[in-house]
């Protein structure tokens, strides 16, 4: 009778580790890790024959290496230490550690002291310390007996805000444990549940096989923290071997056992594993068959045929091969004697999706078992959940860096939306949706969003996003481009957004410029709308822009069609022109003499004789003939006469009254030509191009800038 030997699923390098000798090894003899990467010596043999060199501390790194920092991470004083040394590193803190740091910077920041649950000899557990806040209680506890003598000799803690986190290689249960403890002596307490998925899924799988198996085998570093967790769990269960590699092995140690269960650390090379299910494997062969008669052989045969077929279990994740595919579900072969299937609904996390649309016959997934019917050879799988749960640990891998993800919005519910990324459930609280009080969440279902994760608490299975995040990160980068690429003189073409009397505000992609009236148009207009319209395209150029303040400054108006140009040409003070009055004022009438140019006749200059009334002597739409008396280009200014047009006054004039006051006299105000302001004092006081000019009804100044 064969011994059947199962390797476990989760046994080998999880993805921090995995990451960072992968990295190691790329650089080679380029960088030099601050102590032990991992905890396997024969890695770390591989490693020094490649060239990586190793330094017991960061001042000892040398200037022309990479200085790596290992999956363990490390305090902010080390950080600083590294930055004042102006070292070239790269940092491979595994990111569920980095998720910590994270934590225990912000709670202790507001004040929090901080239960850690681990080593406070760990490098991980160090490093963790090293990111609290040093006005706060911190301890590191290792054990349940050490947490309960701390709740009784330091009653002060108790009674103020606490977290408690633990070291990504805990042991789960004792994790347990210490929530309890904490939960009964506590008022004040958050807890935050920071052991690795992986560890977790190792740790559950050991305590599976350690029931099942008469002996399992321990693969890992005897400095691992987490392999002697490992060796811990299956002891209790069953005999255990703990060894590092296959040179440890003792095949003698091994024979009389039915069954026998390898695990391994989160330090062990795939590779290292092979090797040791290899031999044993090869050694074990017809180990503990017996002759026995004919009807026992028979019955034994049978018996040996059913254990050829793999052993599955619930919980066990597998490899499946999809048969068929209809609307309901995947038919799958797991290599066993059942059959398998999958719902559609454990499909994929996303309900608008068809089974079709998840998998195709021939396709090879990775799904877990839910239930199994051995009287009837059924199996349901799901490969949702082995997608959830790879998809959580991308996830928590993209809080930690701060990463934008994408997933399409699956479903609007009470309160926000769900999004499906990467196999997971994302749930974004209207608050983070990016859509107004006003607005509709039903406008984002079905479509894809980028988010930001602020917030993953594996052990509830809860991932909550910010849509809006993702928006603003996404605006401020584009704010900052633009505010470090803007010049004087630069043009964009930009979208109007609103207007106003005095302009319009334009979209130049992120940021908001403004166009003055009088920038707009070289024509003369009293309101934006007359030329433009909300959503237009708008060719602009910058004026002038202020940093700080965030403001800039734009014009429209097209150089090259200034009217001013071919006016300064064709036109001289002296010439007579034909116009055309456009508006009136108490204080005179604008007149256009072309299309965009413009001149006063003040109202001493209409007419030779005293005029109280301009509505009176000129109208809106007449043309009259009028003398250029003045012209200012710089300022953009004319001023007209009919006046001096005129027939000039008889040289006679009648003789005085009696009283002695002149025919030009009436109620008691002189009103001669030497009493009224030259035309160009007027213009220089009511017209210019800073618009301001007397109001048409009361003949006040008013300022019609901004």
């Amino acid at each position: 009778m064969q011994t059947e030997i199962i390797t476990a699923k989760t046994a080998g390098m999880c993805y921090g580790v995995k990451r960072a000798v992968g990295r190691v090894r790329e650089l080679a003899d380029k960088c030099a890790v601050c102590g032990e990467l991992i905890h396997n010596n024969d890695v770390l043999r591989e490693l020094e024959k490649l060239g990586v060199s190793k330094v017991d501390r960061i001042a000892c790194c040398p200037r022309d290496k990479v200085l790596i920092i290992r999956s363990h991470g490390i305090g902010l004083s080390e950080y600083a230490e590294i930055k004042a040394l102006g070292l070239t590193y790269e940092d491979l803190t595994c990111p569920h550690v980095a998720k910590i740091h994270k934590v225990v910077a912000e709670k202790s920041g507001e004040g929090c002291g901080v239960i850690i649950a681990g080593d406070e000899n760990h490098p991980e557990v160090r490093g963790i310390i090293g990111h609290v806040s040093k006005n706060v209680t911190c301890k590191a506890v290792n054990s349940v007996s050490d947490l309960k003598n701390l709740m009784k000799t330091d009653t002060g803690i108790r009674h103020n805000a606490l977290i408690l986190v633990a070291q990504t290689t805990f042991d789960l249960a004792i994790w347990r444990d210490y929530k309890e403890i904490l939960k009964k002596h506590c008022t004040n307490l958050q807890i935050f549940d920071t052991i690795c998925s992986t560890t977790i899924e190792r740790q559950e799988e050991a305590e599976f096989l350690s029931q099942k198996c008469g002996l399992m085998v321990v693969l890992g570093s005897p400095e691992s923290s987490n392999s002697k967790k490992l060796a811990k769990i299956c002891e209790n269960n069953t005999r255990t071997l703990f060894i590092e590699n296959v040179k440890q092995l003792n095949i003698e140690k091994l024979k009389g056992f039915k069954s026998i269960g390898i695990i391994a650390g989160a330090s062990t090379p795939a590779k290292k594993i092979e090797e040791v299910h290899s031999i044993m494997s090869e050694e074990l062969k017809g180990v503990n068959n017996e002759v026995i008669d004919n009807a026992e052989n028979e019955i034994d045969f049978m018996a040996e045929v059913d254990k050829t077929f793999k052993r599955v279990y619930i919980g066990n994740r597998v490899k499946a091969l999809v048969v068929s595919v209809n609307k309901t579900e995947a038919v799958v072969d797991i290599g066993t004697k059942h059959s398998g299937y999958i719902p559609a609904d454990e499909l994929s996390g996303d309900p608008s999706k068809f089974p079709s649309d998840i998998v195709q016959k021939g396709d090879e997934i990775e799904c877990v078992v839910t239930s199994i019917n051995d009287a009837e050879g059924i199996v349901q799988l799901s490969k949702k959940r082995v997608d959830s749960a790879l998809g959580l640990q991308k996830i928590a891998e993209a809080e930690a860096n701060n990463t934008t993800l994408t997933g399409n919005v699956a479903a609007v519910v009470k309160g926000g939306v769900i999004v499906v990324c990467e196999g997971a459930k994302v749930f974004v609280p209207a608050s983070q949706s990016g859509i107004p009080r006003n607005g509709k969440l039903e406008d984002l279902a079905k479509k894809e969003v980028s988010f930001k994760i602020i917030e993953v608490n594996e052990s509830r299975g809860r991932i909550v996003g910010s849509i809006r995040a993702a928006l603003k990160e996404e605006s401020d980068a584009i704010k900052n481009k633009f505010w470090s690429e803007i010049e004087e003189g630069k043009q964009y073409k930009g979208e109007v957004k609103s207007m106003e009397s005095y302009g319009v505000f334009v979209d130049l992609g992120g940021v908001d410029g403004m166009v003055h009236l009088s920038e707009l148009t070289w024509n003369r207009i009293r309101h934006p709308k007359e030329i433009v319209s909300v959503g237009d395209k708008l060719d602009v150029y910058v004026k002038s822009f202020d940093p700080d303040r965030r403001r800039v400054s734009l014009g429209a108006k097209d150089p090259d069609a200034n009217p001013w140009t071919s006016f300064a040409k064709d036109y001289n003070v002296g010439d007579v022109v034909n116009v055309e009055i456009v508006s009136l004022t108490p204080f005179g009438a604008f007149a256009q003499i072309l299309p965009g140019i413009d001149g006063l006749i003040h109202i001493s200059q209409i007419s030779r004789e005293r005029v109280a009334n301009v509505a009176q002597v000129l109208t809106v739409g007449e043309k009259v003939d009028a003398k250029i008396t003045d012209m200012d280009e710089e300022k953009g200014r004319i001023s007209l006469s009919i006046k001096e047009l005129l027939e000039p006054l008889p040289e006679e004039f009648p003789a005085p009254s009696e009283e002695g006051g002149s025919p030009y006299e009436q109620n008691e105000v002189i009103y001669t030509d030497d009493d009224v302001p030259a035309p160009r004092e007027q213009l220089e006081t009511v017209y210019s191009d800073d618009d301001v000019k007397p109001d048409e009804a009361t003949g006040e100044l008013t300022d019609e800038a901004e």
